[in-house]
């Protein structure tokens, strides 16, 4: 029989006092991500940025850096990251909706930030928060070329309906269709429209349905 496990009043509320302590005491932002642009490295680990990171790391700004030289800390204005601009065609950027900033942080140039996100020409609808904030490549767009920013008239996507079967499965149809006197006067071909209105693909899709 299992011994029945004693509650210990003081225990627990040592352990809460040491779980406040370390959360208390935990570094803020501000001293995590601090750089010393010299050497490029964090005071605090004293870890050093990779050299590919240098160069943008002098002449890119942070989030906040930007956001505390705009009226209301930005709030309602575009910024967007030079790494989407280089990597994608389509408009990707944040909609800021809200900002706690670090009033401990000297020039407060760290904090929290919310906001509706359009990545490759889709908007979100929900307001979440930024991440990567202390990345060195945030850029705010120009309140006259944010109109032409935003702009993006999506592309019909094609989609595909038949695909070739591996080699050794087309030997294997075709060896088939020559031993039942079929005519091979066409390459065999995977249909998808058929694989997904199988009955197995509608009874996993209707499985992976939204839990109630």
């Amino acid at each position: 029989m299992a011994r029945k496990k004693l509650h210990r009043p003081i225990a627990a509320m040592a352990k809460k006092i040491r779980e406040y302590r370390a959360l208390k005491n935990r570094p803020r932002d501000s001293e995590r991500f601090a750089l010393d642009y010299e050497t490029m490295r964090r005071p605090l680990t004293q870890k050093r940025l990779p050299v590919r990171a240098w160069e943008d790391a002098r002449s890119e700004s942070r989030l906040f850096a930007l956001l505390g030289r705009l009226p209301r800390f930005g709030v309602g204005r575009t910024l967007t990251r030079k790494s989407w601009l280089w990597e994608h065609d389509e408009p990707c950027y944040w909609v800021i909706a809200r900002v706690r900033a670090d009033y401990t942080a000297e020039n407060m140039d760290h904090g929290r930030a919310w906001g509706y996100l359009t990545f490759r020409g889709k908007t979100e609808e929900e307001v979440r928060e930024i991440d990567k904030v202390m990345y060195h490549d945030w850029r705010v767009v120009p309140k006259h070329e944010e109109e032409a920013f935003k702009k993006f008239t999506p592309v019909e996507e094609e989609t595909i309906r038949y695909l070739p079967y591996p080699p050794l499965l087309r030997a294997m149809i075709l060896a088939q269709w020559q031993k039942e006197g079929k005519p091979i006067n066409e390459e065999p071909m995977i249909d998808l429209g058929k694989l997904t209105d199988s009955p197995r693909h509608r009874a996993k899709k209707k499985a992976s349905g939204t839990p109630v």
